[in-house]
C-alpha cells in the first residue's frame, strides 16, 4: 500500500490515514474547554461524529453494527455530521483535486476490508460533503432510524455505485428507498437542517473533534471515553464497559443469516463475519450458498462484494 508523509496526512481531509483510521480536517480550531456530554434515556450515550464520505467511518460499519446488536439496549447513539470536505479551496498536500481521491479510496478499502470504489472522483466528483450531511440532518427530523438507513444508502451510492451524493436527485432516491417523506425532506433540507448542521459543527469544536470517526462514550457523569479512528471491535466493547461496568452483553441471536439480513438488508463480507463471529472463508461459503438459493444477490465491485437481501 502506498504510504503518505505526515504533512500530506495533516493537510488533506480525504487522505484518511489507514494506520490511525482517521479522516482528519485540516486547520480545524477546537475550543480549549472540552465539554462534558449529557445523557438522556439510556445508561450510555455515544456521540458519533462522522461524514457521509468518510472512508474510515465506512470501515467501522462492521464494529458499529455488532455493537448495536450486543449492547444496543443500553446505548443511545447520537449521529453528528462533521463536515469533512467543505470545498476544494485548501488545495494542498497529496490530494489537491478530486481525481487524487480515487486511488486512495481503493487503497484504504483493502485495509478496512470494506468495498470502496473511487470512480465517482473521476466521473462525477463531489465538490463538498456538506449537501449530503445537511440531508442527513433533515432526515433526522423525520425519524432517527430511517436517518441511519438513509446515511447508509448514501454511502453505498458513493462508495459502491460511484454516484454523486451532492445531487438532489440522488439524495431523493436514497430517501425514497428508506421510506422518508421526500417533500418534507426537501423542505427541511432547504431550511432548518442547515442550521442543525452548523450546530453540529459548533458542538464538535466544543468537544474537540478533529477528524472522523470520533466517538465519545459517556455515562453523564465524569466518566467519558473517546475512540478516535478505525479500531477493532474489542475497543468499542471496552469503551462501553469503562463508562458502564454493569452493562450486560446480549447474545444477538442471529443464527439464521436471513434473519440478520432482515435487520441489515445489505452486508459486506467483513460485516457479516464480524457480527457472526466466524472466519471469512466460512462466511463467504454461507453467503455464496444463499446467493445460489436465490435468497441474496451480490454486487461485485473491483474491491469486494456487497450482499443484498432479496425480499
Amino acid at each position: 500500500m502506498k504510504t503518505y508523509n505526515k504533512a500530506e496526512k495533516e493537510s488533506d481531509p480525504l487522505m484518511c490515514d489507514p494506520e490511525t483510521g482517521v479522516c482528519e480536517i485540516p486547520g480545524i480550531v477546537v475550543d480549549k474547554q472540552v465539554q462534558q456530554i449529557e445523557i438522556t434515556n439510556k445508561p450510555v450515550k455515544i456521540t458519533y461524529y462522522t461524514d457521509p464520505i468518510c472512508s474510515s467511518c465506512w470501515g467501522i460499519e462492521p464494529q458499529l453494527r455488532k455493537l448495536k446488536l450486543e449492547y444496543g439496549d443500553d446505548l443511545e447513539i447520537d449521529y453528528r455530521m462533521g463536515g469533512l470536505l467543505p470545498d476544494w479551496s485548501y488545495n494542498s498536500g497529496g490530494i489537491s483535486k478530486p481525481s487524487d481521491v480515487a486511488g486512495h479510496w481503493e487503497e484504504v478499502s483493502a485495509y478496512y476490508e470494506m468495498p470502496i470504489v473511487g470512480g465517482v472522483w473521476l466521473n462525477d466528483p463531489l465538490d463538498s460533503s456538506y449537501p449530503p450531511s445537511i440531508a442527513v440532518k433533515a432526515a433526522q427530523i423525520q425519524d432517527d432510524e430511517k436517518a441511519i438507513a438513509f446515511l447508509r444508502k448514501l454511502r453505498e451510492f458513493v462508495f459502491l455505485d460511484e454516484r454523486n451524493i451532492t445531487r438532489w436527485e440522488v439524495i431523493a432516491e436514497a430517501a425514497e428507498i428508506v421510506g422518508l417523506d421526500i417533500d418534507q425532506l426537501k423542505q427541511n433540507y432547504d431550511g432548518v437542517a442547515k442550521t442543525l448542521f452548523e450546530e453540529d459543527l459548533a458542538y464538535g469544536r466544543k468537544l474537540g473533534v478533529r477528524g472522523f470517526p470520533t466517538m465519545f462514550f459517556s455515562n453523564g457523569k465524569n466518566d467519558q471515553v473517546t475512540l478516535y479512528g478505525f479500531r477493532p471491535y474489542a475497543d468499542f466493547e471496552n469503551a462501553v464497559l469503562k463508562v458502564f461496568p454493569e452493562v450486560k452483553k446480549k447474545e444477538h441471536g442471529y443464527t439464521d443469516p436471513i434473519q440478520l439480513f432482515k435487520k441489515y438488508p445489505t452486508l459486506a463480507l467483513k460485516e457479516y463475519t464480524t457480527i457472526m463471529g466466524i472466519s471469512d472463508q466460512i462466511g463467504k461459503e454461507q453467503l455464496e450458498e444463499l446467493v445460489l438459493q436465490g435468497k441474496l444477490e451480490k454486487q461485485n465491485v473491483k474491491t469486494g462484494v456487497m450482499y443484498k437481501y432479496l425480499k
